[in-house]
């Protein structure tokens, strides 16, 4: 972990979660209502929602791909303390074999959607003076695989929008994070590939949701600048900065989508 800044918020958070009907968003909610914070919680399963709402959160159905969704939203939300982004979509194919909605979901779920809401409720947390914004991107963001050309290409994007936005909001006393896993054991592997038998093939190397989670709840509140897990991936990346050419033949085969 790197920190930057000087921003530390203690006690409970009021925290707008997106993706929290999906594996990664629904162990965090889990874990911010177990650390007793306040969180409102938006996704499309109806009853995940309810599941969510029954344990002690707020929550709104939104389709965030629409401008209506995205008002919604931010308006549910006010100006939370802390605004988490766990939407994610993929489809694990080669580039040529995606279809042009594929392509477009994919951008739009992964990337320009949090940047959407983000453009609502960011003036509120500037006019406040604090705030955190934590992204649950993905190591493909820093090193991509095979059949993941539009999935890497769309989390880079959050990335480096993440970067840019860091230099931006520092004087806002606003932290921006990024948490970048590796393959978590969750349905998205199934909907993503469904036909490859990619979970069984890296059944020994899936990290649980619930560690995902675990590295949210660590940095809530501390200017931590990006988290890679688990810890083959952060070698991944540090390796891929220094030798890109080296770390794609050494690991052409080791995250094959097959």
């Amino acid at each position: 972990m790197t920190g930057t800044g000087c921003f530390i918020m203690n006690g409970p958070k009021r925290v707008l979660v997106t993706g929290a009907t999906g594996g990664i968003g629904r162990a965090i909610v889990t874990a911010l209502l177990r650390e007793g914070h306040l969180v409102l919680a938006t996704g499309r399963n109806q009853g995940i929602l309810d599941q969510i709402c029954a344990e002690g959160a707020g929550t709104v159905r939104a389709d965030l791909s629409t401008a209506e969704g995205l008002d919604r939203v931010a308006e549910a939300a006010g100006t939370p303390d802390v605004f988490i982004s766990a939407s994610g979509v993929g489809a694990f194919l080669h580039a040529h074999e995606l279809s042009d909605a594929s392509i477009d979901r994919m951008l739009d779920v992964n990337a320009a959607s949090p940047m959407k809401l983000l453009r609502r409720i960011l003036p509120g947390m500037m006019e406040r003076g604090s705030g955190q914004i934590i992204f649950i991107a993905s190591a493909a963001g820093k090193v991509s695989t095979k059949k993941a050309s539009v999935y890497a290409a769309s989390k880079a994007a959050l990335l480096g929008y993440a970067d840019a936005l860091r230099l931006e909001m520092a004087p806002y006393g606003i932290s921006v994070t990024s948490v970048n896993p590796g393959p978590v054991d969750t349905p998205f592997l199934d909907i993503a590939s469904p036909l490859s038998g990619y979970r069984e093939s890296m059944a020994g190397y899936l990290t649980p949701p619930e560690k995902v989670a675990e590295a949210v709840t660590g940095v809530l509140g501390r200017p931590v600048r990006d988290v890679d897990l688990p810890w083959y991936m952060a070698a991944a990346s540090r390796m891929h900065a220094v030798a890109p050419g080296l770390t794609e033949r050494l690991g052409r085969n080791f995250f094959e989508k097959k």
